[in-house]
């Protein structure tokens, strides 16, 4: 059943093949053996074995036509899901009832999926693990003592240890990819319009609209493309959609610029390795390859926080109120808070970061009419361990946020970006390497992504920490 992917288990759920109650208790089952290990859903949904039933006759009855007809699948715990818990992973949430789905939680049950549960996230989000005060800690598949990133860490370790068949999690500044990266699976960060955040917390306001995308994580691209497909709100019509559909064609000759060279973020050798294991696999497939930094790329760390870390405090003080809110913060809220109220921009100097972004982001689409893609380190390091703040790298040390400018950027400017498993380090943990497009081309980046997972083979299953051992 695990090593099904979700398109193959929803096609032999609806040709009758497998039952929905099968496939929901056979990874309930597994979630009970090895979650105690992972602790990477959060939160179960009691009435999933019931949902399955319902499927199982609605399939019987030929109206279970969904494309994630019957398939279990989880949820990051920044989305409301209807009757569960929605905490953010915050204190102050912790005993939050959601009464309804968010929009693209709808969209999962509107396509037939079953929401097995919750996954963990730093509180609120914020961090590149997954730890919170009320869940605690989630560990990684492929070593225990490693975090699996954040935020969307406890999905990325839910999809790669097969507790569920594919996730749902977002991407503000890597979320999405970095788990992804850490935990060896696939993930896609689209366009910031592409899915509705609708239901999600923190909301996003202000400049974050435009840097904020939900979007999959799944083990293999055609997971990716199904739950796209499915999530993507995009209102283009018949027309328009086959217009998106055609901005995926990579032609023979189509220029990949492979980003290498960030003299403020230096990378491992694995990660360079991984980059060019991508260069070579698109290469191959007869796609123009040379290695070159893109404009507007630089200081990717820094002009992330320039441009948005005002209204990511405006969607915290939504959530923290209070005084007696702020008691029930975590350490990185409470810093959040108080680096931020001695850092305000004025108006004027908001209108200026943001005409300043405007003319970079220019300047790098159009640098991308003739190089469509580029490919790109997640960021410096593979999976780090628990509680480090701090990593090194060809003898440069850099905060955590800052080791991740690469992905940071594609956030700032609002492309499409995949992350793709393509390498491992001396110690046996998953690369994983971006691919970026232009706006609007997320069927590029899977096109591309599919270049890759053929070449270099994929996901690979982590170690089983069962329980019962």
């Amino acid at each position: 059943m695990f090593e099904l992917s979700a398109k193959r288990l929803a096609e032999l759920i609806r040709s009758h093949a497998v039952s929905p109650v099968e496939a929901v208790e056979a990874y309930l089952a597994r979630i009970e053996d090895l979650n105690p290990q992972l602790n990477a859903i959060v939160t179960l949904a009691p009435d999933a074995l019931e949902r399955a039933r319902e499927m199982e006759s609605a399939v019987m009855r030929g109206e279970g036509a969904g494309a994630l007809c019957g398939v279990p699948v989880t949820v990051k715990d920044t989305f409301d899901v209807g009757g569960l818990r929605s905490t953010s992973g915050s204190r102050l949430r912790a005993g939050r009832i959601a009464k309804r789905d968010a929009r693209a939680v709808e969209q999962l049950r509107a396509a037939g999926a079953i929401i097995l549960g919750k996954t963990n996230v730093p509180e609120m989000a914020l961090t590149y693990d997954s730890e919170n005060a009320v869940f605690g800690r989630t560990n990684n598949p492929h070593d225990l003592s490693r975090t699996p990133g954040g935020s969307s860490g406890g999905e990325a370790a839910s999809v790669a240890a097969r507790l569920s068949a594919a996730g749902l999690g977002s991407d503000l500044v890597g979320s999405i990819r970095i788990p992804a990266h850490f935990c060896g699976i696939f993930g896609l960060k689209p366009g910031s319009r592409t899915v509705d955040g609708h239901g999600h917390c923190p909301e996003m306001v202000g400049a974050l609209r435009q840097a904020a995308s939900f979007g999959p994580l799944a083990r293999s691209v055609e997971d990716l493309r199904l739950m796209i497909d499915v999530l993507s709100v995009i209102g283009l019509g018949d027309e328009g959609r086959a217009w998106w559909d055609a901005q995926g064609e990579l032609k023979k000759g189509t220029r990949v610029g492979l980003w290498l060279d960030d003299p403020l973020t230096p990378v491992t050798e694995s990660a360079r390795r991984a980059v060019e294991a991508v260069g070579r696999a698109l290469s191959d497939a007869g796609l123009e390859v040379t290695e070159e930094t893109p404009p507007s790329v630089e200081d990717g760390s820094a002009f992330w926080l320039k441009r948005f870390s005002a209204d990511v405090l405006k969607a915290i003080r939504q959530v923290y109120r209070t005084p007696q809110d702020l008691e029930q913060a975590g350490a990185a809220v409470r810093a959040l808070l108080s680096r931020a109220e001695a850092s305000q921009a004025s108006r004027a100097e908001r209108l200026s970061i943001e005409e300043e972004s405007g003319t970079r982001r220019r300047t790098l689409i159009e640098w991308m009419n003739d190089v469509p893609l580029i490919v790109a380190p997640v960021g410096a390091v593979a999976a780090f361990e628990h509680g480090a703040r701090k990593v090194s790298v060809a003898g440069r040390e850099m905060s955590v946020f800052n080791a991740f400018s690469y992905s940071q950027i594609f956030n700032t400017f609002d492309l499409p970006v995949a992350c793709v498993p393509a390498g491992r380090t001396p110690e046996g943990l998953p690369v994983g390497v971006q691919i970026a497009a232009r706006p609007f081309c997320e069927k590029a980046v899977l096109n591309a992504a599919q270049i890759v997972e053929q070449s270099l083979g994929g996901y690979n299953p982590p170690p089983v920490y069962s329980s019962t051992k």
